[in-house]
């Protein structure tokens, strides 16, 4: 797997906790790094921080992206913008094993990329050649791309942002991969499978990355509905023989619990579900023993 995602020009080089540095992510992209500090800890050892970052990590330029409601619980403002050397353009280029993205670090998710999925990306290669996929929460388009690279036979991808749509499309067109092989929709992801749902359409593929639907302990409830309903839906929308993967990002639902979800909606769906994988964030982002 490793040889597939090499050359590697975007990865995380601070993992916050994990890396003994509570609050701070320090991600490269080709010759940027780009921090968030999200505790008041390490936003007090900011100007600190960068100035070891410079002499530590020469670059072109350092840019902040503290800009996540997370640090309103520390008192602290949301802040982004240039920290030391040049502001980065528009759209910035990296290589991720065989695939090429354009990357916006201004405005893009997180740092710009979801760079804990680039391992699970990859996977795509073993299982996507000939395969009708469904993409949902595409984001600019990983799993898909790296589908279309394996030969994949045809690809949907779902966002609701059509600025990310259009970005997926972008990084489509950078690696030379056929457009005709691929249907871009901006729509709410629930609604939608509902609708594929009731027109029987089927896929033998299907992604299910969404973004975080238990920020809290009192969101739980709702939040594992959430998971049981878009999996149900996947499972009814999968041919016979069909692979699901499907992923969860909210640490307060524990890996039994969220297997519980996806295997009663497997049999809510009247579907025979094996797991044949248990997939996890890349290995640039270890995680402290000590944590549960």
């Amino acid at each position: 797997r490793m040889a597939l995602i090499t050359p590697c020009t975007a990865l995380r080089l601070v993992n916050a906790e994990s890396d003994g540095l509570p609050g701070l992510i320090v991600d490269r992209y080709g010759d940027f790094l780009v921090c968030q500090f999200l505790s008041a800890g390490a936003d007090y050892w900011k100007e600190i921080i960068v100035a070891q970052l410079r002499r530590l990590l020469p670059c072109r330029g350092i840019y902040e992206r503290s800009d996540v409601e997370v640090r309103a619980k520390e008192g602290l403002p949301l802040r982004s913008g240039v920290l030391w050397g040049a502001a980065p353009p528009d759209l910035l280029e990296i290589q991720s094993g065989r695939l090429r993205l354009w990357v916006d670090l201004v405005h893009g998710h997180k740092t710009g990329l979801y760079l804990d999925q680039r391992e699970n990306h990859a996977l795509m290669a073993d299982y996507a050649h000939g395969a009708d996929l469904l993409n949902c929460f595409c984001y600019t388009g990983g799993f898909g791309l790296w589908a279309l690279l394996a030969g994949a036979r045809q690809v949907t991808q779902i966002d609701a942002s059509a600025d990310m749509l259009a970005l997926a499309r972008k990084n489509t067109e950078l690696n030379g991969l056929d457009p005709a092989a691929v249907e871009y929709v901006a729509a709410n992801v629930f609604e939608l499978l509902r609708t594929y749902r009731d027109s029987r359409r089927q896929f033998d593929l299907i992604v299910l990355d969404p973004p975080k639907f238990v920020a809290a302990a009192s969101q739980l409830d709702k939040g594992c509905r959430g998971y049981k309903d878009i999996n149900l839906l996947a499972f009814k929308l999968l041919r016979p023989g069909g692979l699901l993967m499907t992923f969860s990002c909210s640490g307060l639902v524990a890996p039994p619990l969220f297997q519980k979800i996806v295997a009663d909606a497997a049999a809510d769906a009247g579907r025979t579900a094996r797991v044949i994988g248990h997939l996890h964030q890349a290995a640039d982002h270890p995680t402290a023993l000590n944590f549960p």
